[in-house]
């Protein structure tokens, strides 16, 4: 049996583009011993596999042109050849950007009852929920009451960093990229204020918005955005750099904050992170999060495009604007 996948047809420079992308065919025979046969149900499409398309080496080994990309996925359980799974089990993995495929059981994640649409385990119970939640809480070290800015808060991450931060009572602020996009924050998901960051000076949207100060940072975009933050935090704030997609397609190294120095007399601390290294909050994490998002106080956005053929530009639309919420692609 064969299944479809996505593989890189070209390094991207700058801006991916549709013919950086390629379908090809890779065998996804019975299972043997200790493997397990899947059918994807739908796969996760994130800004942080740009760094990947570049050869470079990073925390993660960049992808090779003709290979299957990888990244997360959810799908069920066809055939087993292993004790723990049997056939309709509900499974997390990292095959994605492929329609199915016959792989050892080692890190596939049996999910259990699931309790939420299979792309809520992609999204805010999935990856994405679960950086929102480490970075904001144990990272960005929030305490309720707080003032909070969240960059790219319309995305996959920063959507749930707003409403947890709102869960926690403190007082939120949101950038987007439209005025579409800014009443989603303030009309549907809670944020109290938002501003479109194409309209106007960053500084002075966020000096209007936040009298006081920020406490705590949430950086998805990196660049102009963490510059203007820096000047309006408060004394021993936290800013969590989770993301810079504003820099992900610069074909030249492009000048850091010029105002970094404003950390050393407020007494800030800065630290990046990425998700795995939180897995000892995962339990809670699901927990929480299932909790949140089955009673109604976590709402969820999504933007899916149908189709394996589908995924180039589904990836290219983080970066254009077209996403609000979590990108899924449906298989």
């Amino acid at each position: 049996m064969c299944a479809k996948a996505v593989a890189l047809a070209a390094r991207p420079e700058g801006m991916p583009k549709t013919s950086d992308f390629q379908i090809v065919e890779v065998e996804s025979n019975d299972p043997t011993d200790g493997e397990i046969q899947v059918k994807n149900i739908c796969m996760s499409v994130d800004p942080y596999m740009r760094g990947r398309m570049v050869d470079r080496k990073s925390y993660v080994p960049p992808f090779q042109i003709g290979e299957p990309l990888t990244g997360g996925a959810i799908g069920k359980v066809i055939k087993s050849a292993h004790p723990d799974f049997k056939e309709g089990d509900f499974v997390s993995s990292h095959w994605g950007w492929r329609d199915g495929f016959t792989a050892r059981a080692d890190g596939i994640e049996r999910l259990g009852e699931i309790v939420a649409p299979a792309s809520e385990y992609l999204g805010a119970i999935g990856m994405p929920g679960m950086t929102a939640y480490a970075g904001l809480l144990e990272v960005g070290a929030l305490k309720d009451g707080e003032t909070v800015f969240v960059s790219g808060a319309a995305g996959a991450v920063g959507s749930i960093v707003g409403q947890i931060a709102k869960l926690k009572n403190c007082h939120v602020i949101g950038s987007a990229g439209s005025e579409e996009k800014v009443d989603l924050l303030t009309k549907e998901l809670g944020f109290d204020s938002a501003f479109n960051y194409n309209d106007g000076n960053l500084l002075s949207h966020l000096r209007e918005l936040a009298p006081e100060g920020i406490d705590v940072y949430f950086d998805n975009v990196g660049a102009e955005h963490l510059e203007a933050a820096l000047m309006c935090m408060r004394p021993f704030g936290r800013i969590p750099l989770c993301g810079a997609i504003a820099t992900y397609n610069d074909t030249a190294p492009r000048p850091g904050p010029n105002n970094l120095s404003m950390a050393i007399g407020l007494g800030l601390t800065l630290r990046g992170f990425i998700v795995t290294h939180f897995n000892h909050m995962k339990d809670q994490f699901r927990k929480d999060m299932e909790t949140w998002v089955t009673k109604g106080e976590i709402v969820t956005k999504e933007t899916t495009y149908e189709g394996i053929e589908s995924a180039g530009d589904a990836f290219i639309g983080l970066f254009t604007g077209a996403n609000t919420g979590k990108m899924i692609v449906n298989l």
